[in-house]
């Protein structure tokens, strides 16, 4: 069925643990107010060296939880530093900054993000997906993605110039995983939509050089 197939690439995509990346942000903002930001800072970092261990004992994936761990010490610690708790954020922020940049770009150079994520991912050759009956499916889902992102890097920097530290960890949160998993899945449908209608061979028919014309891409995007 089609939506085993979504929740197929979901798995695939959202490898990672949300739980690694929410508990410190959110210790950190709910316990900067009664305990102070250097204490609260210090929480945070905490907690992530927690959740990392407990990676590394359950013998689980702590790639990310250990990327994890130094942007926490980074934010929580250059927000100590310059004595404002919305700076714990920044980082992010720049980071946000740099995606929005680097998706646009990536269309711009006519090597769309969706299509060298895909082919980091599932390791489809490149060549597949630079076809003229191919390519734009994933140029135009990079387009989509790069207005969203700008989208949600403009709210944010709004949030955290006027200092709204609760509704900025809000905004992360729910424009984080959440969007995350319904922008892959509208990604998904439409992708497989377009390449349909582009009439372009399967990544199977590509490697084995079949001649048209295709059945095309089924499933994966």
């Amino acid at each position: 069925m089609w939506y085993q197939e979504i929740l197929s690439e979901l798995k695939m995509v959202l490898k990672g643990n949300t739980l690694d990346a929410l508990l410190p942000s959110l210790l950190f903002v709910f316990l900067q107010s009664p305990l102070g930001l250097t204490t609260s800072a210090l929480v945070a970092v905490l907690s992530s060296f927690l959740l990392t261990g407990y990676r590394i004992v359950r013998k689980q994936k702590s790639f990310y939880a250990l990327l994890g761990v130094l942007g926490v010490l980074f934010a929580a610690g250059y927000a100590a530093f310059s004595g404002s708790a919305e700076n714990y954020y920044l980082p992010r922020l720049f980071n946000g900054t740099l995606l929005v940049l680097v998706s646009f770009g990536s269309i711009l150079f006519g090597k769309p993000l969706a299509a060298l994520l895909s082919h980091l991912s599932r390791g489809w050759p490149m060549g597949w997906f630079l076809r003229k009956d191919v390519k734009p499916a994933y140029r135009e889902v990079t387009f989509i993605w790069s207005v969203l992102l700008l989208l949600r890097l403009l709210v944010q920097w709004n949030l955290y110039r006027g200092g709204d530290l609760t509704r900025l960890f809000f905004i992360n949160f729910f424009m984080g995983t959440p969007a995350t998993i319904v922008i892959l899945v509208l990604s998904y449908v439409y992708g497989i939509y377009r390449l349909k209608k582009l009439k372009g061979p399967s990544v199977d028919e590509y490697l084995e050089n079949a001649p048209g014309p295709y059945k095309g891409q089924k499933k994966g995007f």
